[in-house]
């Protein structure tokens, strides 16, 4: 996810407490919708958008960060 701002990723994760949880709650969702695609865990396509939302509304809480900080 965003290749362009590995640096400042890599920084932020350890100095920027909201960011670290929101990049995490990002990873997570992203692994929980794999499972419940893979069927390893039940779930129904309701439920599977629903979180899909959620994942694309923490990316975007991301990509504003990383981009208030590249212009800095």
């Amino acid at each position: 996810m965003f290749p362009e701002f590995r640096d400042q990723i890599t920084q932020l994760k350890t100095t920027d407490g909201h960011f670290a949880r929101l990049f995490d709650q990002h990873n997570a969702l992203d692994l929980q919708i794999q499972r419940m695609q893979s069927r390893i865990e039940p779930s129904t396509p309701v439920q599977i958008e629903l979180l899909k939302k959620e994942k694309l509304q923490l990316k975007d809480q991301i990509h504003a960060i990383l981009k208030k900080v590249a212009q800095v």
